[in-house]
């Protein structure tokens, strides 16, 4: 196994994203043969519910996972909520999943999301070489 200290953790729901303000994150590669992934998210109580509501139905969700530095690319994971606990002032979302495979990596992603705004030329380059750096959240296209 290893792991890694989680930075910033988004639920993905159709177009739009739940971010979830960590107090703390780690995130493990169990390494074995189903390829499966632990996401431990230490977050303020105001979000109980709503993972709970998650966990009741059992349903699956895809989050977005920056690991060990704000500034490196998104992760993807289809995860389930594995466990809730509730301390006085804060909870913790355990999520277990396995890694997305997307189509295209940030860069196309970003670059496709700007040529469908209509960006060209010298724009285009100056608008992606700025979002390349601030990282803004994007949708993932599903295969």
């Amino acid at each position: 196994m290893k792991s890694f200290k989680l930075v910033a953790l988004e639920v993905v729901e159709d177009g739009t994203s739940v971010e979830v303000p960590l107090e703390d994150g780690l995130i493990i590669n169990k390494e074995n043969e189903r390829a499966s992934w632990l996401l431990e998210a230490y977050t303020d109580l105001t979000l109980y519910d709503y993972f709970k509501k998650i966990h009741d139905e059992s349903s699956e969700i895809i989050v977005q996972a920056v690991i060990t530095k704000r500034d490196n690319d998104p992760a993807y994971f289809q995860t389930k909520v594995a466990s809730l606990t509730k301390f006085e002032h804060h909870m913790s979302v355990l999520l277990e999943g396995r890694l997305r495979r997307t189509r295209s990596d940030y860069s196309e992603l970003l670059l496709d999301s700007l040529l469908e705004k209509g960006l060209g030329g010298q724009a285009l380059l100056e608008e992606f070489k700025d979002k390349m750096k601030s990282k803004p959240k994007l949708k993932i296209k599903h295969d």
